[in-house]
């Protein structure tokens, strides 16, 4: 449960062992202060003013046979303006019931006299100390610590809140500068995995992560060099192979009647490489930066109808008004194309188009009647150059649905592909919003 809460990226990770770090350091710092700073100058005023108190008493032995306790005091303290003396009541009505009891202090008091004494603290316009000494347990003496106010004492806390503040930011900062480097190669790596690929990353931050970078453009310029091989290598096939269909087409021409059957089978090859050289020559294009512009998946999939039902097509529409988005026309009439293409030539023609949406995708969908494919197989049919097994048939590249792929994972979707519960297979294609 607590692995859930902690963060998993490394800023986070970073940011929060600052924090802790800086946490401790300031328990132990306020720890400290207060062992070896405020607990010893406390006990400093306590012990001063146990003294006091104690030679107050002490010249008090001459006259206290002819005067009370309370009375010899107040004589003795006539010309003092520090120390002031109350009787029980007396000291009730001048605040000693707001003033609070602090056990240590008067633990420590009555050490330093010799008896049960208690000390209790009043704060307001300036700390008044109370004193109940053990001499007279009726009597409580008060003194008033001038120059000893909260104000006095806030400036610990305060210097504590601004270092920690301090050290958060330098903390964040300094992780949000490690980490800038990694959400850059972040991008690259998607953009790379999107058939894109990004000018070379600066080579920028720790030198682990410089190391990492420069693997990664280094892996980037070797698959750039490669997929530019790739489709040099597809074109020229493509475009060598237009030339002897082309003669082939011609001699086929000039057949007699009497070979009509093998002429029209000759036809029928020759339309089938050509389409198979198309499919080639559309997987080298990639998939190209295209202008987005406002369009409907709905109407993309009513337009397909109308021109499969020319070609005799049965095709069921089950639209879900889905909103327009920005869309790149061409790349989706080219993914939809593909998608019908494959479901007629393995599906037994009859088609169902869909399409609905959510708060965050917007997707169709081309289902067949066909035999399906087998479960283990299905990604592998993603892959360039891979056909479904026989039940589906052997015709074509095997690069429709390798296209399909590009295009949508280009645009940020993903394209899923499952079995019919009744037969036939289902291709859905999602879509960002």
């Amino acid at each position: 449960m607590l692995s859930r809460l902690l963060p998993r990226s490394n800023f986070g990770q970073t940011v929060l062992l600052i924090g802790c770090l800086l946490l401790i350091n300031q328990l132990v710092s306020y720890v400290s202060m207060s062992i070896y700073v405020i607990r010893p100058s406390t006990q400093q005023i306590n012990q001063l003013l146990a003294r006091q108190v104690e030679l107050l008493f002490r010249d008090l032995e001459l006259d206290r046979t002819r005067l009370t306790v309370v009375d010899a005091l107040r004589d003795k303290l006539e010309d003092d303006d520090y120390m002031e003396v109350f009787t029980q009541p007396e000291a009730r009505k001048n605040g000693l019931s707001m003033a609070r009891r602090y056990y240590v202090l008067s633990d420590q008091m009555s050490h330093y006299l010799g008896g049960d004494a208690e000390v209790r603290i009043s704060a307001g316009e300036q700390f008044l100390i109370w004193i109940r000494p053990p001499q007279a347990p009726s009597v409580w003496l008060r003194v008033p610590l001038t120059g000893f106010d909260e104000s006095k004492i806030s400036p610990l806390t305060i210097y504590l809140m601004v270092i920690g503040a301090l050290s958060v930011a330098g903390g964040w900062w300094f992780a949000r500068q490690q980490s800038r480097p990694l959400r850059r190669l972040q991008r690259a790596a998607l953009a790379v995995s999107r058939g894109k690929f990004p000018d070379p990353l600066p080579l920028k931050g720790p030198a682990e992560v410089v190391a990492v970078i420069q693997a990664f453009n280094q892996m980037s310029r070797s698959m750039k060099q490669l997929e530019t091989d790739r489709q040099l290598l597809l074109a020229g096939v493509s475009h060598d192979l237009r030339t002897p269909l082309t003669r082939i087409r011609l001699a086929s021409e000039m057949m007699g009647d009497q070979d009509s059957f093998l002429k029209e089978g000759i036809e029928h090859d020759i339309d089938d490489m050509n389409q198979i050289i198309d499919q080639f020559i559309e997987f080298v294009r990639g998939n190209p930066a295209e202008e987005l512009t406002e369009h409907s998946l709905d109407q993309l999939l009513q337009e397909a109808a109308v021109q499969e039902s020319l070609r005799h097509t049965e095709v069921k529409l089950e639209l879900g008004q889905v909103p327009a988005i920005p869309l790149p026309l061409v790349a989706m009439k080219r993914v939809l194309a593909n998608l019908i293409e494959n479901g007629i030539r393995y599906g037994g023609g009859d088609l169902k188009l869909s399409s609905g949406f959510d708060d965050q995708w917007v997707w169709f969908s081309v289902a067949d009647n066909g035999p399906g494919i087998p479960p283990q197989k299905i990604e592998a049919l993603f892959e360039p150059f891979t056909q479904g097994d026989t039940a589906r048939g052997s015709v074509g590249s095997g690069l429709g649905l390798a296209i399909v792929k590009r295009v949508v994972d280009g645009e940020g979707g993903r394209v899923e592909l499952a079995n019919r519960s009744h037969g036939g297979l289902k291709a859905t294609v999602w879509l960002p919003r």
